[in-house]
Order: structure tokens, then C-alpha cells, then sequence
């Protein structure tokens, strides 16, 4: 079967050409796709490519927007996202972090989409492109809904975390970037000694990147010791569904994710 590569002008050009051909597909990064090609999938028959669409740009501040076509390389290369290095390094190897995509993690199911993980705990949001022109999208109803037929992830946007306020960890069979048994990202800012506004996530304890809105709830407003680290584990599984797959089972996620909890909330993130 021919395989059609377009290259385009512009992100509203490339989105109109995906809103009217079935078989289109953007290509980013392109792990997810020539996985799917290399599988016979039958239904891609044409890739636009992000050639020159301006979709690689990291600008750092207090807001920081990642282009959806910078490549986990060049987060861990970023001195600006540092506290980020340690998500876009647990992704596969040096290989596929040189073509692997913060927009294209977006797309991952289970047990992929770390780098989603921790931009959930960050409070991002998703700015798309359509033949409609540009929104704007909170990431939790990104992931829930998906995107319209034809928008195009341009980047992602999130205000930059306290220092020392962002925290990730990743459980995995295989040594040292495998895929996730288990992924936790967490924003925990600390005013007066207290945790205010806490936001945690999780990777592979359901198809797609979730919120732990009870383990947030539980520790907001309070000090981060043993009693509020308690606390938050007790409601650890709360709203999870993990799925069976040859890294793990759902039984076995949902027994080690409180110890995984507790290690992350006490600073043991290693």
C-alpha cells in the first residue's frame, strides 16, 4: 500500500487536510505511528509532516510553553526544565528520546504517557489548531474528551512550579526506561509549612493519565509529616482503574501504588 507525505505551509493548512481525509495523520515524533504502519495498520494512508511549522520552541518564564514537537531530548538538554530531565529520561532509550514528542505523549495509552503525567500534575493546558482556528484546553478534559478531528496540538502551557515543588517517580520492570508498572507526579507548594494547592497524577492506574484528586484533597492545607502522608495513602486507589498487561497487573498496581505514594510524599523519589 503507497504511503502519501505531505509537507505544509502552516498548522491551518496541515489541520485542513486531517479534517478531510480520513486516513490522514500529523506526524510528530512519529513512535506511535510507524509502530501502528509497522503493525499493518491499514487505515494511515497519508502522514503531513511538522517540517518547519515552528512546533519545536521552549520558552521558559513564569508561564512556560513547550512547542508539541519538542522531543524529549531536548527537555532533558534544557537547563530551564530541569526539574523536568528526570521525566523525558525515564522515556526509552537515548534512540526514542531523540524522536519522542510532548505532543505525542499526549496520545499514549497505558502503560505509556509519562511526560503526560507530569504536565497533568503541573495543571496544563493544551493550545490546538483547527480549521476553526486556536483553543485552548485544560489537559484533564484533553484527555478525557481527545481531540477534534483535524486540530493539531501545537504546545503545552503551565506556570512554572515553586523550587522544589514538583516531584515524579516511576516504577518499572524493566531497568532503567521501561515501560510504567506505575508513574506519580506531584506538585506539592508549601506556604507557612503547609501544602497548598497540591496536585498529584498518576501513570498506568487507568487507560490514560488521571488525576488523584483525593490524595490532592487530603493533603491540602496540611504539613507534610507522617499523619498527612498517612492520610493521602489511605485514599490512594481512590477513582483508579488499571488495566492487565504484560508489565503488571491490575491486582499487583493497585498494591504497590500506596507504597510507591508514601515514598514519593516522603522525598524517596529514587
Amino acid at each position: 500500500m503507497a504511503l502519501d507525505l505531505v509537507r505544509v505551509d502552516s498548522i491551518s493548512q496541515a489541520a485542513g487536510i486531517l479534517a478531510g481525509d480520513g486516513g490522514a495523520r500529523f506526524l510528530a515524533g512519529g513512535t506511535f505511528l510507524v509502530r501502528a504502519l509497522s503493525a499493518g495498520d491499514g487505515s494511515i494512508q497519508k502522514l503531513v509532516l511538522n517540517d518547519g511549522l515552528g512546533l519545536d520552541r521552549i520558552t521558559i518564564g513564569d508561564t512556560i510553553t513547550i512547542g508539541s514537537a519538542v522531543t524529549m531530548a531536548q527537555i532533558e538538554s534544557e537547563p530551564g526544565l530541569a526539574f523536568l530531565a528526570p521525566v523525558a529520561g525515564s522515556i526509552g532509550g537515548p534512540a526514542v528520546r531523540n524522536m519522542a514528542t510532548v505532543g505525542g505523549n499526549l496520545f499514549a495509552w497505558s502503560p505509556y504517557g509519562d511526560f503526560a503525567v507530569a504536565l497533568l500534575a503541573l495543571g496544563a493546558t493544551v493550545v490546538s489548531e483547527g480549521i476553526d482556528g486556536e483553543t485552548i484546553a485544560d489537559l484533564e478534559a484533553f484527555l478525557k474528551d481527545g481531540p477534534q478531528r483535524g486540530a493539531i496540538v501545537r504546545a503545552v502551557r503551565f506556570t512554572a512550579p515553586s523550587d522544589g515543588a514538583f516531584r515524579y517517580l516511576k516504577v518499572t520492570r524493566k531497568h532503567p526506561h521501561g515501560a510504567s508498572v506505575l508513574s506519580i507526579a506531584a506538585v506539592l507548594p508549601v506556604t507557612g509549612g503547609k501544602v497548598s494547592r497540591a496536585r498529584v497524577a498518576y501513570g498506568a492506574m487507568a487507560p490514560r493519565p488521571m488525576r488523584a484528586t483525593a490524595v490532592g484533597a487530603a493533603l491540602d492545607g496540611k504539613a507534610l509529616d507522617t499523619a498527612a502522608i498517612a492520610a493521602a495513602v489511605a485514599v490512594a486507589a481512590d477513582g483508579t482503574a488499571p488495566e492487565d498487561d504484560p508489565q503488571a497487573s491490575a491486582w499487583y498496581r493497585r498494591e504497590v501504588l500506596p507504597v510507591h505514594l508514601r515514598r514519593l510524599l516522603a522525598g524517596e523519589t529514587r
